[in-house]
């Protein structure tokens, strides 16, 4: 790197000469650290013992690159090769497991594996650490670097190494990579019982068609006589915002806050409302199941529906990714990725690190949690496929959801049968 291109790194102000030098506080001027580090790249430069390491672009894309994921695990810098490739993912299919990573407690941990994808059938379970990622260590490996091996171009495979709670040993997958392309809402139905009718529907992730798909199975639902509705979002890691907030939507009227974001700057503010319909939104009563694998966008639709008065949410605290990041382009064609705002919801409760609380707690048990993702996969088999026989789940939180909506609908029956009266 030229050292012209060294001086694009110093603020602007710098170039302005001493006059705006003299009008900073000297405390938070970066003039100072900017010389010590100008000054160590020479040192490394002039004396380090492999030449072939020490040219400034490399010094300083490897300086920015620790500065960034020095400040939290979704930030981090990209050398132009780095950024067009994310541009053209952006705008193109690509290959991978359909699991949703994060870095946690130092360590690179899956969020949840997508309901249809490779990694959901091969048996990845929220909470799974990664060891490795073919052949290579997880321990040291940045985010963007693990979803860079994850990602590929499908039909090729990648191996993994997982610890496991419980497992005494690491778990070793082998799983060929697909474009992921997998309905988002699944198992639309009225769940048996006796007493009001009970719809029930599962929305897996937010991708682009999800605010349709929704809309389509309720009114399904809905035409089957459907008088409450139980909306399943645990195990979704997110996805889309604009799809969230549609899926929130159905249940608020127009103009209604769904969520809102807040950063140091003016820009960083944003508020998100629910688009509208045609008619009223849906007014039956909504329960919402949520755990600690539901995340980001299904956190932003828990939280409006909740601090709206509009559903119940039963089950355990999100897990509390609600951060924003915005991609910055710098002058030689890299750029930064940057956490720049938090989202919160209407209550104006955080939801990044907090997470959503629900009304009522019902956690389950990780061996139910096993079992009930393993009853998922096997409805992905084909017809006639053989079936391993697995022990039925108490579902403790879409009974106490179930429960608790036919308490309303029998209220609300209640109140509006005229009394009865002696002549």
């Amino acid at each position: 790197m030229a050292m012209h291109r060294w001086f694009m790194l110093i603020p602007a102000a710098l170039a302005l000469g001493g006059t705006a030098l003299a009008q900073e506080d000297e405390d938070v001027s970066p003039y100072k650290e900017m010389k010590t580090l100008a000054r160590a790249v020479e040192l490394i430069r002039q004396d380090y013992v492999d030449e072939d390491k020490t040219e400034y672009e490399e010094l300083i894309y490897s300086a920015l690159r620790g500065m960034l994921e020095e400040l939290d695990p979704h930030s981090d810098f990209m050398d132009p090769k780095d950024f067009k490739g994310m541009q053209e993912d952006t705008r193109s299919e690509f290959g991978g497991l359909g699991v949703v990573v994060t870095r946690k407690d130092d360590r690179l941990v899956i969020v949840a594996p997508m309901e249809g994808t490779p990694g959901f059938r091969a048996g990845l379970l929220p909470d799974d650490v990664l060891l490795e990622i073919d052949g290579l260590s997880a321990e040291k490996m940045s985010l963007r670097d693990a979803v860079d091996k994850l990602r590929g171009e499908a039909g090729t495979s990648v191996k993994l190494s997982v610890a496991r709670e419980g497992e005494t040993e690491p778990i070793e997958y082998e799983i060929e990579r697909e474009v992921i392309k997998v309905p988002s809402v699944r198992g639309a139905k009225i769940l048996e019982g006796e007493g009001p009718r009970i719809g029930y529907v599962r929305v897996t992730q937010f991708s682009e068609p999800t605010g349709k798909e929704f809309a389509r199975a309720l009114a399904d639902l809905e035409k089957q006589g459907m008088g409450a509705l139980v909306i399943d979002l645990r195990f979704n890691p997110g996805g889309l915002l604009g799809s969230a907030v549609e899926v929130a939507g159905e249940f608020l009227p127009g103009g209604a806050l769904v969520a809102y974001t807040e950063g140091r700057s003016a820009a960083a503010a944003r508020r998100y409302t629910a688009p509208g319909k045609s008619g009223k939104p849906r007014a039956y009563p909504v329960a919402v199941l949520v755990n600690g694998s539901s995340a980001s966008g299904a956190e932003i639709v828990a939280g409006a529906l909740k601090d709206s008065g509009r559903a119940l949410l039963v089950g355990e605290r999100t897990f509390g990714k609600g951060s924003v990041q915005s991609v910055v382009s710098l002058p030689d064609g890299s750029a930064v990725r940057l956490t720049t705002a938090e989202y919160f919801t209407p209550g104006k409760q955080p939801i990044h690190k907090k997470g959503v609380a629900p009304h009522v707690s019902a956690p389950m048990s990780s061996e139910d949690v096993v079992r009930l993702l393993a009853l998922r996969r096997q409805e992905e088999l084909p017809d006639g496929t053989a079936r391993e026989k697995i022990e039925p789940v108490e579902d403790i939180p879409l009974q106490r959801a179930v429960d608790a909506l036919r308490g309303v609908l029998l209220h609300a029956k209640e109140g509006t049968e005229e009394p009865s009266g002696e002549g």
